[in-house]
């Protein structure tokens, strides 16, 4: 764990190619693609990591607002100089201040910070009840406008069905005809009430990578998140509110106790949602 002030910490995660992963047992898994205390009060927490350079972090604001500050690995003065960001607030009402503008955030609202905005801060509108920012950076080429992306206005797709235990809503807050930017896709998955599986069928997508943030848990219920090669899978027991990452070559897919919400973000070659590898289900192993 690394330290840039007395507020953010940050960490480091290299790559991990499908043979080697093969080989690990559960503590070398949670190790190198878990994410836990994403959530700290009055931290920022960062995961820099080595699959298309994305960081993975959170935001939880006490009393006074947390600054985004450059860490070492970005290699720039500021942390968006060649970056782009999208923070979900997954907490309490909270309040986004960047580039001279102030942004309200109520639960499940987004915000698209482009390339280059300064001076970026976290807030909670009450810190008895405070705000949970879920942070996804990728590198840029082209600054595009910020933009706040409120749940109501995010493109809802209702999928799946009772009798597969997959009935869920989609919320794409970025895609083709909406927000511009250089390579982050991000959405929202709700599963409805008795409903538990996630992305199954499952995909492969080579040309990106894929973060998942499992939230709105129980606390004594689990997601079991299944990744790995389509013929060489493993799995991760999950608790409320960590994160796992998904090499390009590994599934992503999931089963809870219970239902469950989770925010898939990617970042590589392509902003094309549909831009997958269907895996047939005889393929599984």
């Amino acid at each position: 764990m690394n330290h840039t002030d007395n507020h953010t910490d940050f960490t480091s995660r290299f790559a991990i190619d499908p043979v080697t992963a093969a080989a690990m047992g559960t503590d070398e898994l949670r190790h190198n693609f878990l994410i836990e205390g994403l959530f700290q009060l009055g931290r920022i927490g960062l995961t820099y990591t080595n699959y298309d350079r994305m960081i993975v972090g959170g935001a939880m604001p006490a009393g006074a607002p947390l600054p985004l500050q450059a860490i070492k690995p970005t290699g720039t003065k500021n942390f968006l100089d060649r970056r782009e960001m999208i923070a979900v607030n997954i907490g309490g009402a909270g309040i986004v201040k960047a580039g001279g503008q102030s942004y309200e955030l109520q639960p499940r609202d987004m915000l698209y910070l482009g390339m280059g905005t300064n001076e970026v801060s976290f807030a909670s509108a009450n810190p008895a009840e405070p705000a949970k920012f879920y942070l996804l950076s990728a590198p840029a080429h082209q600054s595009h406008p910020s933009q706040l992306i409120r749940i109501g206005d995010a493109k809802r797709l209702d999928l799946g069905s009772q009798a597969t235990c997959n009935e869920r809503s989609i919320f794409q807050f970025i895609h083709a005809g909406g927000v511009k930017t250089c390579q982050l896709v991000v959405g929202m998955t709700q599963l409805a009430s008795g409903s538990v599986w996630n992305t199954m069928p499952c995909h492969v997508h080579d040309r990106r990578m894929e973060a998942y943030l499992y939230f709105d848990l129980p606390e004594a219920a689990r997601v079991f998140h299944f990744m790995g090669e389509p013929d060489e899978t493993r799995h991760l027991v999950m608790r409320n509110e960590e994160a796992v990452l998904s090499p390009g070559w590994s599934i992503h897919s999931g089963a809870g106790t219970s239902n469950y919400a989770f925010i898939w973000a990617m970042a590589g070659d392509n902003v094309d949602y549909t831009d997958v590898d269907p895996v047939a289900m005889e393929e599984l192993r």
